[in-house]
């Protein structure tokens, strides 16, 4: 079920009408509401890894209510390794097991030994890394005693499951949205108003951004002509502001989704594409798995408290990570790679400097900041390349063509209606740069009239100038 689909407006209609209407003085009544409809929601695609849900969620629960009452340190230790050891061996076993057998094998052949192993067919569970990650770290909090472990079964399991966010985040916390589900809550309009006003921005990115993107940038991608430098540099254009469009929309949709029904989820994203530095970049891209990372593997590894060369270990540990996160491939490992590179030189210059943390907000931004970010964009594109490829031979090959006197001919395909629709949401995000999204509070900016003017114009584009529909990039993490 699709955000962007009449299915899931149906579904969201009935819903409302349910949790408002007829539930609306039982939160008990609310909560298994929300956890029916967030199976519902899930099953919709394949209702048979419903089970894989439940079994984290079964494991996660116990596992914390164990590591609670453990006395022992032992004990506590050994129940939070039962839980992480189950959450990693199912995501594994359906994201990476083939991987490992495939390389192995080809690892054994050019040692010169034979092997055979074979391989599965297995199909990837949607959204199974985003919930995998969200009920470990619930076990890991109760561990470092930041949360205390749930007593309501439907309570938690519905924290698991949410459906806004269950299948690509924002990956959240227990600490932050568990505890929602304990507050009764009473329907709020402008609450409400706002969040369906984010729900427009967020389908206006994905339908209208990345949809039109995503047209021509598989048709340069998806195909084994060898195009020129500058056609392969408008692909990677396009596939930025696609995947931007797409995981971005995607994360504004949950959280307005949320909103409506009195949760609040945490920012994902806060205008990457203009940013002065990798290191800014990844504090305003998919915030919520870049600040798990931070806080479940960087600062366990010592962070920056540690000498110099262990800063530069726990940084390329934490990349390489993040990118076999994203899918069994050595792209998305280079991918990583890349970027932990780009780091490097932000820890040199830190270290020599002593530089203060990177100030987010634009009140400061300088004329020379453009350079910055104009660097920082490109750098961002080109690691794209390996996140888009099939397999890193394509990957180079689009490199090599980049990188080749090809870039300053003329593209040949020139795709004028996404790099118009490009150009209106760089306009858009600038001139808000100051809001979580360009509608935030609009009934405080512009009158009445104009107001309804910018929804009925979001609406007709929405509606009459959607790209072919695609599937959420994400779903396939």
């Amino acid at each position: 079920m699709q955000f962007n689909s009449i299915t899931y407006l149906l579904f969201f209609i009935l819903f409302f009408i349910l949790y408002w209407g007829v539930l609306k003085n039982s939160l008990k009544h609310q909560n298994l509401l929300i956890l029916v409809a967030s199976y519902v929601f899930y099953g919709w695609w394949d209702y048979r890894f419903l089970g894989l849900i439940f079994i984290s969620t079964l494991i996660d629960f116990f596992a914390g209510k164990a590591i609670e009452k453990s006395s022992n340190f032992k004990a506590k230790k050994g129940f939070l390794i039962l839980s992480l050891l189950s959450n990693l061996g199912l995501l594994g076993f359906f994201k990476y097991f083939n991987f490992f057998i495939e390389n192995f094998q080809l690892l054994s052949q050019n040692l010169g030994f034979q092997t055979n192993l074979g391989s599965l067919e297995i199909i990837l569970p949607v959204g199974i890394s985003f919930y995998t990650f969200q009920t470990m770290s619930y076990s890991i909090d109760v561990y470092n005693g930041k949360i205390k472990s749930s007593n309501n079964f439907i309570e938690f399991a519905a924290y698991v499951s949410f459906f806004p966010q269950l299948v690509a985040g924002p990956i959240e916390r227990a600490t932050h949205l568990l505890p929602q589900f304990q507050i009764k809550k009473s329907f709020n309009y402008q609450n409400a108003v706002e969040g369906l006003r984010q729900i427009l921005w967020g389908l206006f990115k994905k339908m209208f951004i990345a949809d039109n993107c995503a047209e021509y940038a598989n048709l340069i991608f998806n195909t084994e002509m060898d195009y020129s430098g500058s056609t392969y540099a408008i692909g990677a254009i396009l596939f930025s502001f696609q995947i931007y469009g797409d995981f971005s929309g995607y994360s504004d949709i949950a959280i307005g989704s949320s909103k409506v029904f009195g949760f609040q989820l945490m920012q994902n994203f806060k205008l990457p594409y203009f940013s002065k530095n990798i290191d800014e970049f990844w504090k305003k891209w998919h915030i919520s798995l870049s600040t798990w990372f931070r806080d479940y593997v960087y600062i366990p590894l010592g962070g920056n408290r540690v000498g110099f060369l262990k800063q530069i270990r726990n940084v390329f540990i934490v990349f390489l990570i993040s990118g076999f996160w994203h899918g069994a491939n050595w792209t998305f490992i280079s991918w990583g790679f890349v970027h932990a590179m780009l780091f490097i030189p932000l820890l040199v210059i830190s270290k020599i400097q002593k530089h203060k943390p990177i100030e987010l907000a634009f009140e400061k931004f300088k004329f020379s900041d453009v350079f910055k970010i104009t660097l920082t964009y490109v750098l961002v594109t080109l690691c794209w390349v390996f996140f888009r490829a099939e397999n890193m031979s394509q990957a180079l090959d689009v490199f090599k063509s980049i990188f080749s006197k090809s870039l300053f001919t003329i593209p040949s395909i020139r795709p004028s209606l996404p790099l118009i629709s490009i150009l209106i949401l760089i306009i858009i995000e600038w001139i808000t740069k100051n809001k979580s999204y360009p509608l935030e509070n609009l009934e405080k900016s512009v009158n009445q009239l104009l107001r309804y003017f910018i929804y009925i114009i979001l609406m007709i584009v929405v509606l009459f100038f959607y790209g072919a529909n695609q599937q959420f990039i994400y779903f396939q993490f």
